[in-house]
């Protein structure tokens, strides 16, 4: 096959992948906490023809001896960008957000009938019943996964409760009728050093991958912090961090790219034609 339709195709292939990488982040442009990726191209192994070998007749020369032919060019990473999104004042009791960009929310979730820990940034929370106790409440996510307090367990609310607020200590607080204050749980924070090694599973939630085979300590990657000092707001939420008018603008450069590759392959089977032709 002709060299510039095999590098053409092959990079056609690599710039839908990143056409489908800015789809996603257009299309949860308005989701609580997402994070949007970055797509980055690097060059495929080439092939250096040396074709004047009396570089004596080459004074002046500017560019490099020879012609490269290249294969085309691939996707070398797909980069989670933790840029911190817009906070909103939403005023509502069950909304937080975190300010510190490199920090998740814990989440239970079942998988296969068994519960594992999952990451978030989209702090909107509601209250579901504890299946085990009509007395108590419980935090979710829209999708019913269950907020996890600094030990690691389910946070339960007490159901006659009239207010809840998030002090300073990080520490979820509920007024009872009788006003006594009573303390629900203790938040907190997840913070991962290594973003990049983030594995997202859907639903706007992450999971860490299996840190020994990739030779890394926890200690390295993640550690668990306060929620407290102002690390988490209650009665705001986190936006996105696209930019719409960026995402476009790299979408349409995108295409064009892809058009001109697409025009390459036509091009050459057009020269691969006349070829055949004069055979003839």
């Amino acid at each position: 096959m002709n060299l510039s339709m095999i590098s053409a195709s092959v990079t056609m292939g690599e710039l839908q992948k990143k056409l489908d990488t800015l789809s996603h982040n257009i299309a949860n442009s308005n989701t609580t906490g997402y994070k949007r990726r970055e797509a980055s191209f690097s060059d495929l192994l080439f092939q250096q023809v040396n074709t004047n070998k009396a570089t004596q007749y080459e004074t002046g020369r500017l560019t490099p001896n020879g012609i490269r032919v290249g294969s085309g060019a691939k996707v070398s990473q797909t980069a989670l960008r933790m840029e911190q999104g817009t906070l909103t004042t939403t005023d509502r009791a069950l909304d937080f957000a975190i300010a510190n960009p490199s920090s998740f929310f814990e989440i239970e979730t079942v998988v296969d009938g068994n519960p594992v820990t999952r990451l978030t940034r989209d702090g909107a929370f509601y209250l579901t019943a504890n299946p085990n106790n009509d007395n108590l409440l419980q935090l979710v996510t829209q999708n019913g996964d269950y907020l996890l307090d600094s030990a690691g367990n389910r946070i339960n609310i007490p159901a006659t409760f009239e207010e809840i607020t998030l002090t300073d200590q990080g520490t979820l607080q509920v007024t009872m009728p009788n006003g006594a204050t009573v303390q629900a749980a203790q938040l907190q924070l997840i913070q991962v050093m290594k973003p990049q090694l983030l594995e997202a599973v859907g639903g706007n939630m992450f999971q860490l991958p299996d840190l020994a085979a990739l030779g890394f300590a926890e200690n390295e990657v993640y550690a668990a912090v306060g929620a407290g000092g102002g690390a988490v707001v209650q009665g705001t939420l986190e936006g996105s961090n696209v930019d719409i008018g960026r995402e476009m603008t790299d979408l349409i450069e995108t295409q064009r790219n892809y058009q001109f590759n697409a025009r390459s392959v036509s091009m050459a089977d057009q020269m691969m034609g006349l070829v055949n032709g004069l055979r003839r």
